[in-house]
């Protein structure tokens, strides 16, 4: 079995669910059960077969009183992640969206 990173925000979205369903004693029958999932459908999420939803996400956060925030960025990362991994440009990509992303902030606040 591989151990999985030391760093929190290493985890992928999977990895941090999992860890967090077992470190609060849960059964993945149950944690399925709230979301209104198969546990099958949970325990592809969880190794990264599957993707969870965005309201999902929302759903686990609140059932494990961890932060919302911090459960969405883990979440949006892997999204991003995925898509660029194979890119040979990626950081640079990452670099022009925070730009743009910053601009475009800064334009939709000032009008």
């Amino acid at each position: 079995m591989s151990k999985l990173p030391e760093s929190k925000e290493m985890l992928s979205i999977g990895e941090q669910i999992r860890k967090l369903r077992e470190d609060q004693g849960l059964p993945l029958r149950k944690v399925a059960a709230e979301l209104d999932i198969d546990q099958s459908i949970l325990s592809k999420i969880e190794r990264g077969e599957r993707k969870a939803s965005k309201v999902q996400i929302v759903q686990l956060a609140r059932m494990f009183k961890v932060d919302e925030k911090e459960l969405l960025i883990n979440y949006l990362s892997d999204r991003v992640l995925y898509d660029l991994k194979d890119e040979i440009f990626a950081t640079d990509v990452l670099k022009v969206a925070e730009k743009k992303i910053r601009y475009m902030t800064k334009n939709q606040n000032g009008k």
